[in-house]
């Protein structure tokens, strides 16, 4: 059932995430005059307030963390603002929460960001309380569970009140303007598609690096760790997205569709083919940061950092290896994605030293995408020809005057009220991925996998520059 939202309920409205993502986001999106012109925002959280309070919190963190120029009238904007005060662990606040939502139960959408623990008593408050109705939307915030095991026990509690066609899971990379340009890269240009196979491409790099430690984090992280953080959903996302198959049309089915056989075709990790780390003391941006153990105030054995050398068995990719980075207090906040063209068969040009073509694609901080090609060296070449590796460098704000970077939420919450799936993740996908994740850690467990140390600024262990360099291949840096 497609229809766009008179109202938009917001769990976890007093959080982390609503202050710095969701209520900019939102406000930006007012600004732009892409809010439906009636919509009601109603945040909900444990603490109470008032309307007026919750508007001054959302004023607050608005003028914290979204640019002046992108808050419009912030005026109108904060009079969409409702709040009403919730415990979901107790079932009479939901009424009261029904009440807030008035007659919108048919043509609502609902953002639940809370711990995952309490999914399942959220989604069976709002069932009792008639707001998961045939006009109710649910958008979920990750993670979706802690293993594959966990994350069915959330997908059936919420299966038991919405269809899959009425639940939005968000992985909030999906809505980043660059990732969303790379199926525009790879399907929109005739140039590209033909080389994107095994035949043309040597390898395939993916890098997520962090200069954070844990921040505010800490007990979740260290529960978490670097694998189930980071490789479990953004990363797999990212690398699906490099590897799918052309999809029939940009609807949601067909994109997911060919992402699942992505993650299906994941062959398991051999017990070589990763590596993981532990940040120690170092310096950072030129600022002296403490060790994962020091900020913890006790040992662990969590990763910071993994590095994955990872194989998609289907014939596109076949011979192809994926080399996967993530790790915190990294030497460089950036995320980028590689991609190796082989090298000419044969060289015309004697003595000249011949280098493979690259494509990188960077997400972030900075959006562009570059492409490496051999181009002459000017001069009259009586020893031979001289060739030197030239890019060619697209800055997407450049490319595209007059637009401004946006925050991925704005995207992602847009679609939310307006019921476009394409960019949120199917069940399958979440599952397909915890299952490649699950056996990972099997394995880390079987062979008594420590991370090994490495210090903060850095670009990980040595052991993940080996990781690459034993098949002849340098990490992009």
């Amino acid at each position: 059932m497609s229809f766009t939202a008179d109202t938009l309920l917001l769990f976890g409205a007093t959080g982390d995430l609503a202050r710095r993502m969701l209520l900019p986001s939102l406000c930006a999106l007012d600004a732009d005059g892409l809010l439906p012109e009636k919509l009601r925002i109603v945040g909900t959280a444990r603490s109470p307030m008032s309307d007026s309070e919750y508007r001054n919190f959302a004023r607050a963190a608005l003028e914290k963390f979204l640019p002046a120029n992108r808050r419009g009238r912030m005026a109108d904007f904060l009079n969409r603002l409702h709040y009403q005060a919730n415990d979901v662990t107790t079932s009479e606040g939901f009424d009261a929460l029904a009440t807030a939502v008035g007659d919108s139960k048919d043509r609502l959408a609902i953002f639940l960001s809370t711990a995952p623990s309490l999914f399942e008593v959220s989604i069976e408050g709002l069932r009792q309380a008639g707001l998961a109705g045939q006009g109710v939307r649910i958008g979920l915030e990750k993670p979706l569970g802690i293993d594959l095991a966990s994350s069915r026990e959330i997908n059936d509690a919420v299966a038991a009140a919405f269809p899959e066609a009425r639940i939005f899971r968000i992985d909030h990379y999906l809505g980043k303007e660059t990732v969303q340009n790379l199926l525009a890269l790879r399907f929109a240009n005739s140039l590209f598609e033909p080389l994107w196979n095994a035949t043309h491409i040597d390898h395939v790099q993916i890098t997520v690096a962090e200069t954070v430690g844990l921040e505010d984090r800490v007990d979740f992280y260290d529960q978490t760790g670097a694998l189930r953080d980071m490789v479990q959903n953004h990363m797999l996302q990212l690398l699906s997205l490099v590897a799918m198959e052309p999809p029939s049309s940009f609807e949601a089915d067909p994109v997911r569709d060919e992402k699942v056989k992505v993650l299906r075709a994941l062959r398991p990790l051999a017990a070589n083919e990763s590596v993981t780390g532990q940040y120690r003391g170092g310096a950072v941006g030129g600022q002296i940061v403490p060790g994962y153990d020091e900020e913890l105030k006790r040992d662990s054995g969590t990763e910071t950092f993994v590095a994955l050398k990872a194989h998609l068995d289907n014939w596109r990719w076949q011979g192809v290896p994926f080399y996967l980075r993530t790790g915190k207090r990294m030497h460089e906040r950036v995320t980028e994605i590689v991609v190796q063209f082989r090298c000419v068969p044969h060289s015309i040009f004697k003595g000249a030293r011949m280098q493979p073509n690259r494509l990188v694609i960077g997400i972030q901080p900075e959006e562009n995408i570059s492409l490496s090609l051999m181009a002459k060296v000017p001069g009259l070449d009586r020893d031979g020809i001289a060739l030197r590796s030239v890019p060619l460098d697209i800055a997407m704000p450049d490319a595209f005057s007059g637009t401004h970077k946006r925050i991925a939420y704005e995207r992602l919450l847009l679609d939310l009220i307006e019921g476009k799936q394409t960019l949120f993740v199917r069940r399958d996908e979440v599952e397909a991925q915890w299952a490649w994740i699950d056996a990972i850690r099997e394995e880390w467990a079987r062979e008594g996998l420590q991370p090994k140390p490495y210090n903060a600024g850095s670009w990980g262990p040595s052991a993940a520059i080996a990781l690459a360099e034993r098949d002849g291949v340098s990490w992009h840096e």
